[in-house]
């Protein structure tokens, strides 16, 4: 079992950054691919990116490419995503997970076992 723990959120102005954490903790997360999703109001859960277990891998849906970089520490368990260049469309909840499998290119929820309870960031324009 891993549980996690994310940090980080608030309210922005468009063009402002966050940087969101995820603390893991229970076994250790060092062996999963960890990603980042999120969840606007209305809409469904959606992917963000993910990070291989080593953190050598990363990939981005394409509306965070260049503007959003995740990272990872392994020896203190915790996963980071730096969030440059805010968009109100960017508002939404972030939940970081644990993926079961290896592939960091999964985008789908259902590979993802482990989930955090989530951390509201907000856009303003």
């Amino acid at each position: 079992q891993v549980q996690l723990v994310e940090s980080g959120g608030g309210l922005v102005q468009a063009g402002g950054s966050l940087r969101l954490s995820c603390a893991a903790s229970g076994r250790t997360s060092s062996g999963h691919v960890m990603g980042w999703f999120r969840q606007a109001p209305g809409k469904e859960r959606e992917f963000v990116c993910a990070i291989s277990w080593r953190g050598l891998v990363t990939h981005y849906v394409d509306s965070v490419k260049g503007r959003f970089t995740s990272s990872r520490d392994n020896a203190k368990n915790t996963v980071y995503l730096q969030m440059n260049s805010l968009k109100p469309e960017d508002t939404a909840t972030y939940y970081c997970a644990a993926q079961t499998g290896t592939n960091p290119y999964v985008e789908n929820t259902f590979q993802y076992a482990y989930w955090g309870q989530g951390t509201q960031v907000t856009v303003s324009s």
